[in-house]
């Protein structure tokens, strides 16, 4: 089969691999029909995130077709169409018994947070993924979700991840009617989490960015206002300004370990890594929010420590809500939002590649060219 192979930073090709085979009684073989590059993939191609090895195959975010099934599934069969959450779980410890479904006690081995993700690294797992024509899926009675007939498979696809993530970072900013809320990355996330926002009764949306094309894209596709913040001086203040002197009532990182905005911050947690990433808009996030208000954070950051200001966090009475999201927690809502035609999650799909042409992909998205916003690719079989 063809899969991404993972070759050092900035080096990814499409190589011919092994299909892969049933090793558990509790597996499923799917030959994917659609994956994406997220960017938290990224994160990996770039080098950032430790234990990402020569030979990984990437891709989080994937739908397709089930082919085999091992002795023990009962819920699915050769021939469903599937989405697959990126989040490996069992479905029965005691995090997954409370809708914690990325904070699973069974299934990473090499970590006491996280739990496994598909194709990122052996610090989740060390999981191979979908950018590939088949994927290995573990605990398949539990994590993939069969396509609601009529849902469009390009809109599927964004259900595995982007949607839900930026839908429970709104949900954990625990919005209120009215509410100010600023939204920091105008990636697929960011316009996830501004349009979820409006879906939780925000009276104003405002999201920040430095690349104008992005910033166009979450006018149109968000409603909401942005700030150019290369354009403005100090962001917290440039906030207040703009919410009568308080701050915003909830902010929100989708961006994580590298946020532009600030050359100490880069160097110290991008280029030298003696930080688990860029805490630039960590910063932004807690001296823009007004008292009391809240923190929300889906942006990825490494294991290192970061530098934040955690004192103003606890003087200011900060609520700070982190975490990878569980995807399956949210899929019910999510597909009703869709099928209800209240959002077109496809929308924000700009290139669709063939998965040969996936290098291409990455460095379209990593360099932010043709105005690149979401990258799908199509295996052989999807295309013909």
């Amino acid at each position: 089969m063809l899969a991404m192979n993972y070759r050092g930073p900035y080096r990814v090709r499409i190589d011919e691999r092994a299909e892969p085979e049933i090793e558990h009684p509790g597996d499923a073989i799917v030959r994917v029909t659609r994956s994406c590059i997220c960017g938290s993939d990224l994160h990996l191609y770039h080098g950032l995130v430790p234990d990402t090895r020569v030979g990984t195959t990437f891709g989080h975010e994937f739908t397709g077709v089930v082919e085999r099934v091992g002795p023990d599934v009962q819920r699915l069969k050769p021939g469903d169409r599937v989405l697959v959450p990126f989040n490996i779980f069992c479905g029965t410890c005691f995090f997954c018994s409370r809708e914690l479904f990325s904070n699973c006690h069974n299934v990473n081995p090499e970590a006491t947070a996280v739990g496994g993700i598909f194709g990122y690294s052996h610090t989740t797992g060390g999981y191979a993924g979908g950018q590939a024509e088949y994927v290995r899926v573990p605990m398949a009675d539990i994590g993939p979700t069969v396509l609601p007939e009529g849902l469009d498979e390009d809109d599927a696809v964004l259900l595995t991840d982007v949607f839900p993530t930026g839908y429970q970072a709104a949900e954990m900013g625990s919005i209120r009617e009215g509410d100010t809320v600023v939204v920091f990355g105008a990636g697929p996330v960011g316009l996830f989490a501004a349009r979820s926002a409006w879906f939780m009764g925000a009276g104003r949306v405002i999201v920040v960015d430095h690349v104008e094309y992005r910033l166009a894209f979450a006018r149109e596709f968000a409603h909401c206002e942005t700030v150019d913040f290369k354009s403005v001086g100090d962001m917290a203040i440039h906030i207040k300004k703009m919410t009568d002197g308080l701050g915003a009532d909830v902010c929100i990182d989708c961006v994580g370990a590298e946020a532009a905005g600030s050359f100490a911050q880069t160097l110290t947690g991008v280029k030298l890594k003696l930080q688990g990433g860029a805490a630039t808009v960590l910063h932004w996030a807690i001296n823009s929010v007004r008292k009391g208000g809240h923190v929300s954070i889906v942006g990825v950051y490494g294991p290192t420590f970061n530098a934040l200001p955690i004192g103003n966090a606890v003087n200011k009475g900060l609520t700070l809500r982190m975490n990878q999201a569980s995807v399956k927690r949210h899929l019910p809502k999510l597909i009703e939002h869709v099928q209800a035609g209240r959002i077109r999650p496809s929308d924000i799909i700009t290139h669709r590649l063939p998965l040969e042409e996936v290098a291409e992909g990455y460095h379209l998205f990593s360099s932010k060219l043709d105005e690149c916003i979401k990258v799908v690719l199509l295996p052989p079989s999807a295309r013909a």
